[in-house]
């Protein structure tokens, strides 16, 4: 398969999962401030899994595009992704309805946690196809977010029982850790893009020799 549509169908669930979790958000029951703030639990839970939707996307578009092309192993890898992803508004709704409680803030969670995982097994499915002298094994070659995150997820996970709110707020800090750009990323897709211009354009076809990026 042409990795553009791997990418194109991955944007797709990814708009479907952001459309299902903004369709959740209720007006406030009466026009005024305290009716507002009835619903600002709600907005908040929302605005934290939209900023993880968004950064899923954003990692998911700069891997994409260091690949070479994509086989069988990585269309599965993306699929597992993106059925971690297609829960987030499931767990989101639950944990807000529920007030945040220690099991539905655990659950939500531990779908942070397995979306991470499913993440990672794509990211080295795509570089085993690369090589280990790739552009995507070198941009990730020194990932501190990456290595740090699944242990705030787990310190998260084990705070559930204590407090379900410093939970949630163990997750708020690893989608602010992400929110910061990586820039060597970024470098290596700007000039994967100067060096192959072509990478990326729809009706370009995939390069099939095998080698890696320079």
């Amino acid at each position: 398969m042409n990795k553009n549509r791997l990418e194109a169908f991955s944007d797709g669930v990814l708009a479907i999962v952001i459309t299902i979790m903004v369709l959740e958000l209720r007006a406030p029951p009466e026009p005024s401030w305290n009716g507002l703030l009835s619903v600002l639990p709600t907005f908040l839970s929302y605005l934290l899994s939209f900023v993880y939707v968004g950064i899923y996307w954003n990692n998911h578009h700069h891997m994409i595009h260091l690949a070479d092309r994509v086989n069988g192993a990585i269309l599965w890898a993306n699929l597992h992704l993106l059925f971690w992803l297609s829960l987030f508004p499931f767990s989101t709704r639950w944990m807000d309805e529920s007030g945040f409680v220690e099991v539905p803030v655990l659950a939500y969670g531990f779908n942070l946690l397995c979306a991470a995982i499913a993440y990672f097994v794509l990211q080295q499915a795509l570089i085993h196809q690369q090589g280990r002298q790739g552009a995507l094994a070198q941009a990730v070659s020194k990932d501190w977010k990456g290595k740090t995150s699944p242990f705030i997820y787990l310190a998260g996970l084990g705070l559930c029982f204590v407090e379900p709110l410093l939970a949630v707020a163990a997750y708020t800090v690893v989608a602010l850790i992400w929110l910061v750009p990586d820039r060597r990323v970024e470098h290596f897709v700007t000039r994967a893009h100067q060096e192959r211009p072509e990478l990326g354009k729809p009706g370009q076809p995939e390069n099939t020799s095998g080698s890696d990026l320079p």
